[in-house]
């Protein structure tokens, strides 16, 4: 039998695998969701959105999904497929890091709801907190979690994010593909 050869972070994030979609939410997810649509991104989208961040600012995943399903016109975008693809930029930022890329996404300015660093990132808390805090953020405990103080004040303005939207829309599907439920 043939060894498998495993897909480098990289490849994982170039890997569209049909995507990006917008389905129409129905059955047992509408009643959790609401009859809606959802925007299913690529990984790349997520990992562009998280490239646009500049230093001394940051993103939460809230916002990332906010982005996402305004490129689709969606009324959300899945909160697990970002959550993913964002974790998959982050690994493969750090794969061509390690192999001596100097311009990599800013993972690191990733937070997860609340100003939460994301300890599945690579090199965990203590590896974001040492670039967070390299960029002028106060790093701090809350109970077992760490957050950016004040996060909220450094979040990506509207308007930097409406640019982008507005420059991605020529691209996006923008129409329901097939339902999800």
């Amino acid at each position: 039998m043939p060894t498998r050869v495993r897909k480098t972070w990289r490849e994982k994030l170039q890997d569209d695998k049909d995507l990006p979609k917008v389905s129409v939410i129905e059955g047992k997810l509408s009643k959790h969701w609401g009859a809606r649509t959802c925007a299913i991104p690529a990984p790349r989208e997520v990992n562009e959105v998280m490239k646009s961040v500049p230093k001394g600012k940051l993103i939460t995943t809230k916002e990332i999904q906010a982005t996402i399903a305004a490129k689709h016109h969606a009324t959300m975008a899945c909160p697990m497929c970002c959550g993913i693809f964002a974790w998959i930029a982050a690994r493969a930022a750090d794969e061509a890091e390690s192999e001596g890329a100097k311009r990599i996404t800013p993972y690191w300015r990733t937070l997860k709801t609340g100003g939460e660093l994301n300890p599945k990132f690579p090199g965990g808390v203590e590896a974001l907190k040492v670039r967070l805090e390299a960029e002028g953020h106060r790093v701090v405990p809350k109970g077992k979690k760490w957050i950016v103080a004040d996060y909220e004040s450094r979040l990506v303005s509207s308007g930097s994010s409406d640019r982008a939207k507005k420059s991605s829309r020529a691209s996006s599907h923008g129409q329901p593909a097939k339902s999800a439920g």
